[in-house]
């Protein structure tokens, strides 16, 4: 007996709710004068006190606000969570924002203690809200997610991106694209999972699957495809022939184990610099032993630690032609405790302290400060 045919579209095209998800407040297109908001009350508080932003950051609403301050990098968030096994990581962005626990709202006075640079004051940062998701469907998400990063770009501005699930890296990249062109783009991916499946249960896009999508559509090369931390029981034979056939350069834990991290980090450096015009880090905390980051929906023992981490992140800032980021798959649903969204926190910090040193003129490979490595030494 044949089943019966499924009769209901997808959408209510007459449903005066159908878009109102993703239709900006009117009062946001007055004649407000362009510009940051900084929406706290006092010229300094701990993070416990104010109004919540990434990085106790002044807003912007729009790219005129970005471009009027000249805006060096816009954190977005993008509640996203609905094309893997778990929910959750739609509460990654305002676990970001919140759990800021200590560091104090100064617009300077945060060097980092490694490179003595401070982000904070060298760099203009703003929080530019959140993307429009449709929470009952990815695939109607893509493009009001690509169309907010778009925007940043074509500002001048870089995008943070924090999510949400990793079935972001396809809108993410492919707005990157639009602007910069096919093929210009590398992506630097941190993850436990080579993300690049066939199949989803019959969905083309999830979050096991944007990289084979970006790849196919020619978004990036697999020559400017570099993987890191890749673990556990995926991917298969045939996953790896493919990646193989493309030409990713992948880095698994395995790799590390044989040769130590100091030079899988130098391989991965030098790979980043080799071929793209510009370049993306796509940053999935389950990279991280699940020690220091549980709260994911996808843990995998045996991951990096937050001390191999860092420095690549802030040499990639540093040393290379950093476009943008991605932060996904933070689930604060699954830690009660305070560790993950610290850790996603000072990951985030790690890339901007190596854009300010960019920024600063500090190019040099790891470099670190004489002030902090070499006192006391003969």
């Amino acid at each position: 007996m044949a089943e019966p045919e499924t009769d209901f579209p997808e959408l209510n095209q007459d449903d005066p709710t159908k878009d109102l998800w993703r239709s900006p407040r009117e009062d946001l297109q007055g004649d407000r004068p362009p510009g940051l908001i900084n929406l706290n009350r006092y010229p300094m508080a701990l993070g416990s006190h104010g109004i919540a932003t990434f990085l106790q950051r002044p807003v912007a609403l729009t790219p005129a606000d970005l471009m009027a301050a000249e805006v060096d990098v816009a954190l977005v968030g993008a509640g996203l969570d609905f094309s893997g096994g778990m929910r959750g990581a739609a509460f990654g962005p305002r676990a970001l924002r919140s759990h800021d626990m200590y560091l104090p709202n100064v617009a300077e006075g945060l060097p980092h203690a490694h490179v003595m640079v401070d982000a904070m004051k060298d760099l203009v940062i703003a929080d530019y809200g959140d993307a429009a998701v449709d929470f009952e469907s990815v695939h109607r998400s893509i493009e009001p997610v690509r169309a907010i990063v778009r925007e940043i770009v074509q500002a001048g501005t870089k995008p943070f991106v924090i999510g949400g699930d990793h079935a972001l890296m396809y809108p993410d990249v492919a707005a990157l694209s639009d602007v910069y062109g096919k093929g210009k783009i590398g992506v630097v991916h941190f993850d436990a999972h080579y993300d690049a499946g066939s199949f989803g249960l019959g969905h083309n896009l999830t979050h096991g699957t944007p990289v084979r999508r970006l790849i196919d559509q020619g978004h990036v090369s697999g020559h400017n495809f570099i993987q890191v931390g890749l673990r556990g029981y995926v991917p298969t034979g045939e996953d790896l022939a493919y990646m193989r056939d493309q030409g990713f350069r992948y880095h698994f834990m395995a790799e590390v184990e044989r040769h130590g991290w100091d030079q899988v980090m130098e391989r991965a450096i030098a790979e980043a610099l080799d071929g793209a015009e510009f370049l993306y880090i796509s940053l999935d905390i389950d990279v991280l032993d699940p020690a220091y980051a549980p709260g994911t929906g996808t843990p995998e023992p045996g991951g990096l630690t937050p001390r191999e981490l860092f420095p690549l992140l802030r040499r990639l800032g540093a040393e290379t032609n950093l476009v943008g980021m991605e932060l996904v798959e933070l689930n604060p649903l699954v830690d009660p405790t305070y560790v993950t969204p610290l850790v996603a926190n000072r990951a985030v910090r790690e890339i901007l302290t190596g854009i300010a040193m960019r920024k600063g003129g500090i190019t040099e490979p790891h470099y670190l400060s004489p002030e902090t490595t070499d006192h006391g030494q003969g």
